[in-house]
């Protein structure tokens, strides 16, 4: 049976690419409620170049709490 890979490979992709993660990169969204739960998510530097803080749901708290960004 043949494998056939799928997606692109480095070279295919080209620079447009590695700009676009550097511009929406991955970060982490750590609960200020102590519970240490997460949430990943991607963020715009153009749009929020400071760090972000979002409220969103925290299931261990039960409640809606402040999460921070985490670096």
């Amino acid at each position: 049976m043949k494998t056939i890979a799928l997606g692109r490979s480095p070279a295919e992709e080209g620079p447009a690419s590695m700009a676009r993660n550097e511009l929406r990169p991955i970060v982490k969204l750590r609960s200020t409620a102590g519970t240490g739960y997460t949430y990943v998510t991607r963020k715009s530097r153009r749009n929020d170049p400071d760090r972000l803080s979002l409220r969103k749901y925290d299931p261990r708290a039960r409640t809606q709490v402040l999460f921070r960004e985490e670096r």
